[in-house]
């Protein structure tokens, strides 16, 4: 069943390339040779030929770029049914008929007998319009390195058209496991149908800018026996309606400790965002060495310096707090109370910055867990480079391992910044946020998530792990419902404000 997977009102599976092929070998039947395509190959030739005439429905001619394996096979059952269809079909094969595997043959014969043009060369027809369609069937699962001279003249020719572009499964390029692609040949497509299963790497790295609008079709695979690699979550539920007789004190305290010299913003932004999602009462430290009393654009959020260093405050022990925000290297004194007493705590910025270079943070940080102590860590990609002494690149490189990684280090729930957010507890597939776009990328954004983590944190009683995915699916949110293609921080707390109130 063709499905947009965003639509879907439950938690959706995501399979890489080994539990995706296992599927396939579970659904395929191979045929004879000489015989008609295997009945999956059919099925998923069948999806893609339906899907092109919903998206390209006015197409008089349909490019085919088909490559040497079943990704191709898939491509040319869909060419033939479009000229079954009326459309004119043209499919550039990028490999010998006779090498191609059993099933692409087949597909590859039956396309021939019903007259689909073949051409040999990467260039596309010359007289490809606005209104018709090409697809890529080139590469598929098959994308873990460069490709070979013609396969990449294949690719490049499907970068620079001025009609649509449905990818067949993946877009050629993309890891299915990592998001990443490989390499500037990588198919930008306008549409991709995922088969068999949601691939992770749709959803996070490079995947985002390359996939375009995401469809998937099952084939009538059932997926249940293959453990998911990762999870897409569905929108949180709306905060249960606020009782009458409730008041502040019953949803709870946010602390945030941050705002060194220099960087007092941040903090600031943390507290109204907290405030904003709905803590009862939110308390500032600012670490700035001439600290101000009073946000005059917020003036309820309520300033206490230094409340941390007594250890045993009644503060700490109903507080959700939020360390690091805008916390320079003056963070540091604060972090070995709070990693000791505070119930509940979101590391962010500065903070994990400090404990990546302070070995004995590290220890207290690990011992959280077993102390019954709750912590999200809210890393970009170079914090989470540097808690686990890795480079940048290598974190991007495999954003959902690294994430996992850290989890497991740390003990502690983990919420990786970037395109396709992630969240990790230990022992559990991740989740990959599926909201949010590059209006986000301004400084002071990632201030307000980790605030407003806090404090819907401390305001619905969640468990670290429900806070922080669903701070960032509303963090994400507040961006894709929002006008601006550039969401200024202080903007992105009343937008995210208004949809706590909508619950839209």
């Amino acid at each position: 069943m063709l499905r947009r997977p965003f639509a879907l009102e439950r938690a959706w599976p995501l399979h890489g390339a080994a539990g995706t092929r296992r599927l396939e070998r579970e659904g395929a039947q191979a045929p004879a040779s000489g015989a008609a395509p295997s009945d999956l190959m059919q099925r998923a030739g069948a999806a893609v030929a339906r899907l092109a005439l919903a998206i390209a429905p006015h197409a008089q001619q349909v490019w085919v770029a088909a490559g040497p394996g079943n990704n191709g096979g898939d491509g040319m059952v869909a060419g033939r049914l479009l000229k079954q269809a009326g459309k004119e079909v043209c499919v550039s094969l990028a490999a010998d008929p006779a090498e191609l595997p059993a099933d692409a043959l087949s597909a590859w014969r039956q396309a021939v007998q019903e007259g689909v043009r073949f051409v040999t060369g990467a260039l596309p027809p010359p007289a490809l319009g606005p209104q018709d369609l090409a697809i890529d069937a080139v590469l598929g699962l098959g994308a873990n390195r460069p490709p070979a001279l013609a396969l990449a003249a294949l690719l490049d020719a499907l970068s620079d058209l001025p009609c649509a572009v449905l990818a067949v499964d993946l877009p050629s390029g993309l890891n299915p496991d990592t998001g990443r692609s490989t390499g500037d040949w990588s198919v930008r497509a306008t549409h991709t149908l995922s088969l068999l299963t949601l691939k992770p790497g749709l959803f996070t790295g490079d995947g985002r800018d390359h996939a375009g609008e995401i469809w998937f079709d099952d084939l009538d695979v059932d997926a249940g026996g293959v453990p998911a690699d990762a999870w897409l979550p569905p929108p949180p539920v709306a905060m249960a309606e606020r009782r009458h007789a409730q008041h502040k004190g019953s949803f709870g305290d946010v602390a945030v400790v941050g705002g060194a010299h220099g960087m007092v913003g941040g903090a600031l932004l943390a507290a109204r965002a907290a405030h904003a999602a709905g803590a009862g009462r939110v308390h500032v430290d600012l670490l700035h060495p001439d600290p101000v009393d009073l946000d005059h654009a917020r003036p309820e959020l309520m300033f206490r310096h230094g409340w941390w260093r007594s250890q045993t405050a009644a503060l700490l022990a109903h507080t959700t707090v939020v360390a690091g925000c805008g916390g320079g290297r003056a963070v540091a004194e604060a972090l070995p109370s709070l990693l000791s007493n505070a119930p509940r705590l979101v590391l962010d910025a500065d903070a994990l910055n400090r404990i990546a270079e302070e070995a004995a943070l590290q220890s207290l940080l690990e011992a959280r867990s077993g102390r019954g102590r709750e912590t999200v860590l809210t890393p970009h990609p170079l914090e989470a480079a540097r808690l686990l002494d890795r480079d940048t690149l290598a974190v991007q490189a495999d954003r959902l391992a690294a994430t996992q990684a850290l989890s497991e280090r740390f003990r502690c729930v983990v919420l990786l910044k970037g395109s396709g957010s992630i969240v990790a507890v230990p022992g559990e597939a991740p989740c990959i946020n599926p909201t949010g776009n590059a209006a986000l990328a301004t400084a002071g954004t990632g201030d307000v998530l980790a605030g407003w983590l806090a404090g819907t944190w401390s305001a619905q009683d969640d468990t670290a792990h429900d806070a922080a995915r669903h701070a960032a699916w509303w963090h994400g949110h507040a961006a894709d419902v929002s006008d601006s293609t550039v969401l200024r921080a202080a903007d992105l707390v009343e937008v995210l404000h208004r949809l706590q109130r909508r619950r839209c």
